[in-house]
């Protein structure tokens, strides 16, 4: 039997509904529609059987097969809500207050049992960031970091904590996905000139010094994102300072870290200088992309070794998703940039499609593997509310705008289980639709009176560097080393030295004037009988030589970097120096 098609909820100031997926897009009878702008928080169960919502009184959940209300909780104030892993626990959190004498507030975290609807536990749970206790997926395992601790609680017992974790200062820890065994990795801010550092370790062996599965230590970082791979064999940790001391970016640092539970580490080298905007993992847990550097930023897929494997250049972008299966990856520039998305197929690094989806504040994949979802919201964005329901190759499938005078403030498609929706063959060729596409209106550069009758000129503010593959060739199946990197170098340099002197060698057949872009016919072999003017003559020459090597790899195909670009460019007045020098002006 075929799955269900995944429902699009949708909350707002018309209300909170459900809407059904592709290719009907019409108003689902799952969900009678709860007008009124109280509903401040809905929850899917990771299933997508089970739906929480809290219209300002009370917390409902539903079945979403049958369409039954299961149990409703007296909760007017709860802005957050989460079931656990296997449907067994409903989280829910309210903001922490404390009584005007002072005295300690109620406890507003509170664990219900989705079976029976009997709270089995409350928390004071003051900070709304990280408010929910994690589960490992077969609910064995629940954490909570509680004052410079981690407990842990077994099968769902909050009376007896089975184990902690004590570190001084703990700041914030990660469950691993999967199943056992588990894994944790915590994050111990530096003080005092001590440096921060990340650890790794399996439930329940956290005593002793060689405990830990892996460190990974760091001064730069006043705090960190910590993202799990999916067979939980290695971790991401982003680590940000909130200032550049060296006053080169408004962002802060990041630096990017590998770190794998046997014990590997590594910082990922990230070739262009700048922020860290996006890393995600791919769902095959083999490889992992990077949107980083100052903008045109670039985006690189690397392997486990840290190594790149694809580059795909530079561009207007801020953010990467992978899809579901893993085989496509889309790279978008949102937030302040124009919503530009390119669309690649993962597996033979080919672009499927260029779509724009401007002013988005939110993007989606369904868990069907060929649908996107982008939407603009508020409170980030309050003029041209709506949402957009994307095929892969570019196609808009369905779109609705909020009224002028409506918000809309959260938009997600129904959870599925991994394996439900099988990876289908990618095609390049767009699906049809009947919503007419939308051509983004350029926005035209400011030109200042004087240069407005004047012809335009196509110089850009930077070069774009293309995608390119940094796997290695067949028949050289391993990356090579630095020291062959080295020897390759040498002996292309040698080469190209060979070349240059036959070249010398051979007499003009013609008294043709010599092109600026062969420098080294232009070099005289004379001297000037002043050793200071010998001396700048012979560095020109072999600044010179530098040069031709460079534009002989470029001509051969070889990607060049921008200072490599730019050492081209003073070919011209390194020529017109050298030939002022030997004529002795």
């Amino acid at each position: 039997m075929a799955p269900s098609r995944p429902l699009l909820t949708v909350r707002g100031s018309e209300g909170l509904y459900m809407v059904n997926g592709p290719p009907h897009f019409t108003e689902s009878t799952v969900f009678p529609r709860e007008s009124g702008k109280n509903c401040k928080v809905y929850t899917f169960s990771k299933d997508g059987t089970l739906f929480a919502w809290g219209n300002g009184e009370k917390v409902n959940i539903i079945s979403v097969t049958n369409k039954e209300l299961l149990h409703s909780f007296d909760l007017p104030k709860a802005v957050c809500l989460e079931f656990s892993p296997k449907n067994t626990v409903l989280a829910t959190w309210q903001p922490y207050t404390t009584s005007k004498d002072g005295t300690a507030g109620t406890p507003n975290l509170q664990l219900y049992d989705v079976k029976s609807g009997t709270c089995l536990k409350s928390f004071i749970q003051k900070k709304m960031q990280n408010w929910c206790p994690s589960w490992s997926e077969d609910e064995n395992l629940c954490a909570r970091n509680v004052n410079n601790e981690v407990h842990f609680f077994e099968n769902n017992n909050f009376n007896t904590i089975a184990n902690k974790l004590h570190l001084q200062k703990i700041n914030d820890f990660v469950l691993s996905p999967g199943p056992q065994p588990y894994k944790v990795a915590v994050y111990v801010p530096g003080s005092k000139g001590a440096p921060s550092f990340v650890r790794l370790y399996q439930y329940p062996n956290f005593g002793g010094p060689h405990a830990a599965l892996a460190n990974k230590s760091f001064f730069k970082a006043d705090k960190v994102t910590m993202l799990w791979n999916k067979k939980a064999t290695a971790v991401l940790v982003i680590a940000s300072t909130d200032v550049d001391k060296t006053g080169a970016s408004y962002y802060g640092e990041q630096t990017l870290h590998y770190i794998a539970t046997n014990g590997e580490s590594a910082v990922v080298q990230l070739p262009k200088n700048g922020p860290i905007y996006d890393v995600v993992w791919n769902s095959s847990s083999t490889e992992f992309c990077a949107v980083y550097g100052f903008m045109p930023a670039k985006a690189t897929i690397f392997n486990l070794k840290c190594d790149p494997v694809f580059d795909f250049g530079t561009g207007p972008r801020n953010a990467a998703y992978y899809s579901p299966h893993g085989h496509i990856l889309v790279l978008a520039g949102f937030g302040n940039l124009r919503g530009q998305m390119e669309v690649w197929d993962v597996k033979n690094y080919k672009l499927i499609s260029k779509p724009v989806a401007s002013d988005s504040t939110y993007f989606a994949w369904c868990p069907d593997g060929e649908h996107i979802l982008t939407a603009t919201c508020a409170p980030r964005l309050r003029v041209n509310n709506g949402y957009k329901i994307w095929h892969y190759t570019g196609s808009i499938l369905h779109k609705y705008d909020v009224p002028s005078n409506g918000e809309l403030w959260q938009v997600s498609w129904q959870p599925f289980l991994d394996g439900i929706f099988p990876a289908k063959t990618i095609t390049y060729q767009a699906v049809p639709s009947e919503v007419p596409s939308e051509v983004p209106k350029v926005a035209t550069a400011y030109r200042p009176p004087a240069l407005r009758n004047k012809p335009i000129t196509n110089s850009k503010l930077h070069e774009e560097e293309p995608p390119q593959n940094m796997k290695p060739q067949l028949g050289n199946d391993k990356p090579l080393s630095k020291t062959a990197l080295k020897n390759q170098r040498k002996h292309e340099a040698k080469k190209a030295a060979k070349q240059e002197a036959r070249s010398d060698k051979s007499p003009d057949l013609a008294p043709t004037p010599v092109p600026q872009s062969t420098p080294r016919n232009t070099i005289s072999q004379s001297t000037s009988g002043d050793p200071d003017i010998d001396k700048k003559i012979k560095n020109l020459k072999k600044k010179l030589k530098a040069i031709e090597q460079l534009k002989e790899q470029a001509a051969t195909g070889k990607q060049l970097e921008k200072n490599q670009l730019e050492k081209i460019q003073k070919e011209t007045a390194l020529l017109q120096e050298l030939e002022d020098l030997e004529l002795g002006i």
